[in-house]
């Protein structure tokens, strides 16, 4: 198929596509040429040549005959639908619990067969319950396990979905806590389940202490063995209730992540407690569309004001819909 490209050389040839792209002129559906000095990058309509002047030098408007680009099939393709879920490692967990067997496993072959990354497909029988935040599941088509490592951000988290809690769908909020974090800084993490908060902080040689704490054994047991994963030094791992941890480390923190969001509200008291002076609070909550941030605030200062401390709000946003009318919040709270 002969069509209009850019002929750059070689070792230029990923600015030009970058450039290419931000035009929208980039035609994906056609194999990038090549020879031994150049690439060949189709387009997929004429360009404004005075846009063309941030090319790269020795980049020039020419013809070659193109290749169409094999389309790879995805689950769409097979199902007719968009199928609900998320991957955790190589693990494909279906997000509707009350999918019927038969439309479960229809969804299951169809990530297998157009996902190679997914090796095992599983569905959750209960919502997140219990002292330690987990979930039953049924693994509906694959390799017969829950275990996986998962990697975001150059970090590593093995993780067993049934025993501990985890979700990839906070990667970029994890990634935000981080640009809060000074050099120096002590952070405690009062729910680090296997880690994923405070491996990538301790990881990032920012923070000159990172204290991770969990009630749940087994989520302590894959911190310890993530931590390991990692590399990571300057991380404490700690089997115990954040009330009884807070007493220990009262004062010490300028980071205190209170990522529990349906029942953070209840260990403030304990965050305050932690928090030295001028030190940042980062609190999680589930709350409702017509009341985002003012409850949650309101629970904040009430906890404060009982240790004789003030507030300022630093930020508030929301993080993701979690459910109907329903949103994931956080807020950085300084308490003075």
């Amino acid at each position: 198929m002969r069509r209009q490209c850019i002929k750059v050389p070689r070792k230029k040839g990923e600015p030009a596509r970058r450039i290419l792209l931000g035009l929208e002129i980039l035609d994906n559906s056609l194999k990038i040429g090549s020879d031994e000095t150049f690439l060949y990058l189709p387009l997929s309509r004429e360009p404004d040549t005075g846009k063309l002047e941030g090319l790269p030098e020795g980049s020039e408007l020419t013809f070659f005959d193109f290749e169409p680009l094999e389309k790879k099939p995805v689950p769409e393709d097979i199902l007719g639908f968009t199928p609900a879920y998320e991957v955790i490692g190589d693990i494909a967990l279906l997000e509707d619990e009350k999918l019927d067997a038969k439309t479960a496993l229809k969804i299951a072959d169809a990530l297998l067969k157009t996902q190679p990354n997914i090796k095992s497909v599983v569905k959750p029988l209960t919502p997140v319950i219990g002292e330690f935040r987990v979930r039953e599941f049924e693994v509906i088509a694959g390799e017969h396990r829950t275990e996986t490592i998962h990697r975001e951000y150059g970090c590593r988290y093995k993780v067993d979905l049934s025993r501990a809690y985890f979700t990839p769908r906070l990667s970029t909020e994890r990634s935000r806590i981080l640009s809060w974090i000074k050099e120096g800084d002590t952070v405690v993490d009062m729910f680090a389940g296997v880690g994923p908060y405070s491996i990538l902080l301790a990881k990032s040689k920012k923070p000159s202490r990172v204290v991770a704490i969990d009630k749940n054994p087994e989520a302590v047991r894959y911190l310890n063995e993530n931590i390991s994963l990692n590399s990571a030094k300057n991380i404490e791992a700690i089997e115990g209730d954040a009330r009884e941890e807070a007493k220990r480390f009262a004062g010490t923190a300028d980071h205190v992540i209170m990522n529990l969001p349906h029942n953070a509200y209840e260990f403030l008291d304990s965050a305050v407690l932690l928090t030295k002076q001028g030190g940042i609070i980062h609190y999680y909550g589930i709350t409702p569309e017509d009341d985002l941030f003012e409850s949650s605030i309101e629970l904040i200062r009430k906890a404060a004001e009982k240790a004789g401390r003030k507030v300022e709000v630093l930020e508030k946003r929301v993080v993701r819909s979690y459910a109907p009318h329903q949103y994931n919040i956080c807020i950085e709270a300084k308490i003075l």
